[in-house]
């Protein structure tokens, strides 16, 4: 068969499929899903087995442990002194000092005593010595004084010692019969110590359960390989695999599997042969999504819920067989980790022998209006930052919503928490009041909050800033989202490439009161193409740009509106809209990578990103990179301290090396 016929023949393949599919027959809230996953679920720990104590750390004890030994296993001195008889002390003063005889001992720690502490007599004891007979206190040497007689070396005291001074009694930490740590109790460092007290060298532990972990796509790729046009690397793969370890969990990695149903069926049967399987992607039952119909297969009861009322996470699958998990999950990063840890984790640390998570939540405000979609609820992950004065002791927080979508790897690593909106609810406004669920650790408010237009430039400020062990916390939101959050107070520094259209001016217009500019860098603006296409080599940008407006085949991919790249594109354009002028791309870098897969052939970037993708590029104005400061935070150390770095030569050099002009 021709290619062309093949080609031809998969299109009507894929368009009947997808006609006919039964995608998501019923759709069902997040509760009901979680009820009937958990009604035929086996949620008891895995078992118990014993290991070395050096290899304890992070487990789940299965069994109380029970101290067969004292700590201290006898009395012992806490301080460098001498041991007494409190007896022999009564009435020691400055003026009347007592004077004891010592004997001809010497107590190190580990060293059984040998001669009794008679009336009348001391012995040397150190730090952990054990107390000798007769002795029932300690005395510290800083406060006595040895004296040499004809008749021997005596020690005199200026004050009286009370019985069991400076003596830890045996058994006074841990008593033999006493349950120290209990079943159920995850092993720190702290945890590991004690057992190491009362000498315990191996430990009953919960079996961590076996958590197989499947990625599937022909589109996949594993990281460390040639990456592919149209591939993607296995992130989700990696990520589930720290988060079941991070979770007392054992992962059981798989691969990656084609979708081909001969090598899933393979590899779910593998699976199976742990305590729980999870798949990510082909389980939106689509042309290609193979996952689906593997599990689909299974009984006892197999699957309870294909289709869950959330945002990200609608696709999910979850079944069950023989007791077992088995879960398919969206192939979107985001999508597979919001619901992996909403109805994965919870299972795999019952599994694991741990209690269930307590959720954290903090009341923050939203300082953007959020559209929504009806009929989901959907979650938002969002980073926190302190309201007007921003300070450590400020009460108020801001929950700025990340721009990312469910196919973004980073939004997990770069949120605080997430916020819900309700499943009938078409928007939230600005400055509604929301509850933000943490994502497992505490808020802690960074040094220097930065908030509004990215640049890789900034990093070689933030980045020398981190160094120094500053805390930072920057939030991309571009220059107008950081204007106004500086407006408000909710930052220290915003930068800002804003031009305003009537007089080509960069920043200094959209300034107001309370608000600072401090200069930072400049970028040349320009056009960007793939080298050597004729209708732009060779030209001026503005010669190029004239001479392809009209040409219906050469397509532009322009910047998203209220940028400053936009502002700058429209006035090179006048009133010609060319082939692509709606499709609007959010960073310079997306421009330039449309741009070098031949997706677009000609868009306005900075020259950085031209150089990154190994494009040709016609200047066309210097930008303004600057940075916004309110007033009120222009003498905080983190910020005098950023202003101070921008200045240093290091960082100016660093500035010219990626092309920028400070």
């Amino acid at each position: 068969m021709h290619s062309s016929d093949r080609s031809r023949e998969d299109i009507r393949r894929f368009v009947a499929q997808a006609a006919r599919q039964d995608q998501f027959l019923e759709v069902v809230s997040g509760e009901e899903a979680r009820a009937r996953f958990h009604r035929h679920l086996d949620l008891s720990p895995r078992g118990e087995e014993r290991v070395p104590l050096a290899a304890s750390l992070g487990r789940v004890l299965s069994a109380d442990v029970v101290a067969e030994v004292d700590v201290p296993g006898f009395d012992r001195s806490v301080v460098d002194g001498f041991a007494v008889r409190a007896a022999d002390t009564v009435g020691a003063a400055e003026d009347r000092p007592v004077a004891l005889r010592l004997n001809d001992e010497v107590l190190a720690a580990g060293h059984a005593p040998e001669l009794t502490v008679e009336p009348g007599t001391a012995t040397v004891i150190a730090t952990g010595g054990m107390l000798p007979r007769g002795a029932d206190a300690v005395v510290m040497v800083e406060t006595t004084e040895a004296v040499e007689r004809p008749d021997g070396l005596f020690v005199t005291l200026t004050r009286p010692a009370t019985p069991g001074a400076f003596v830890a009694a045996a058994g006074s930490d841990i008593g033999r019969g006493e349950v120290v740590l209990r079943k159920g109790q995850a092993l720190t460092s702290r945890e590991i110590g004690v057992l190491a007290a009362i000498g315990l060298a191996e430990v009953p532990v919960v079996r961590r359960p076996r958590v197989a972990i499947l990625s599937t796509g022909d589109e996949i790729v594993a990281p460390g390989q040639p990456i592919r046009t149209g591939a993607v690397y296995d992130s989700n793969g990696a990520i589930l695999a720290a988060a079941v370890s991070e979770l007392g969990g054992e992962p059981v990695p798989l691969g990656i599997a084609p979708d081909e149903d001969a090598a899933l069926e393979r590899l779910v049967a593998q699976g199976l042969e742990c305590d729980a399987l999870l798949l990510s992607g082909g389980t939106s039952k689509g042309a290609g999504d193979r996952s689906h119909r593997i599990v689909a297969q299974l009984s006892d009861p197999g699957i309870v819920a294909h289709g869950v009322a959330l945002k990200p996470g609608k696709p999910l699958c979850l079944a069950v067989t023989g007791g077992k998990p088995v879960v398919i999950l969206p192939g979107f990063p985001t999508s597979a980790m919001f619901t992996f840890h909403s109805f994965v984790a919870p299972v795999i640390r019952a599994l694991a022998g741990l209690p269930p998570a307590l959720a954290e939540e903090v009341p923050a405000t939203l300082p953007v209006r959020l559209g929504s979609e009806r009929g989901r609820t959907e979650y938002v992950m969002v980073s926190l930052v302190h309201g007007a004065g921003g300070g450590a002791n400020e009460d108020e927080l801001v929950a700025y919503p990340l721009s990312k979508g469910s196919g973004a790897v980073t939004a997990f690593s770069h949120a605080d928490g997430f916020l819900a909106i309700d499943a009938q609810a078409e928007a939230m406004e600005a400055g509604t009041p929301v509850s933000v669920q943490l994502l497992g650790r505490a808020l802690a408010p960074a040094d220097l909050i930065v908030v509004g237009s990215q640049c890789i430039g900034l990093n070689a400020v933030l980045g020398r800033l981190i160094g120094e062990g500053m805390s930072v916390k920057a939030l991309n939101v571009g220059s107008m989202g950081g204007l106004a959050a500086a407006r408000r107070g909710e930052c220290d520094i915003a930068p800002v490439h804003l031009m305003d259209p009537a007089t080509g001016a960069y920043n200094t217009p959209f300034l107001g009161p309370g608000l600072d500019l401090v200069t930072g860098y400049r970028r040349m603006q320009g056009i960007v193409f793939r080298r050597g296409d004729p209708r732009f080599e060779g030209r001026t940008a503005q010669e190029a740009a004239a001479a392809v407006a009209g040409l219906a085949d050469c397509i532009l991919i322009n910047r998203n509106a209220g940028s400053g790249t936009r502002i700058l594109t429209d006035r090179l354009l006048g009133t010609a809209r060319p082939t692509g002028y709606w499709t609007q791309a959010k960073s310079h870098n997306a421009v330039a990578v449309a741009v070098a897969q031949n997706r677009a052939d000609w868009g306005v970037a900075i020259e950085t990103a031209a150089n990154l993708y190994g494009l040709g590029f016609l200047p066309l104005q210097e930008e303004h990179y600057d940075f916004v400061i309110p007033t009120a935070r222009r003498d905080r150390p983190a910020v005098r301290r950023f202003v101070e770095a921008l200045e240093t030569p290091e960082v100016a050099e660093a500035l010219r090396a990626m092309g920028f002009i400070r």
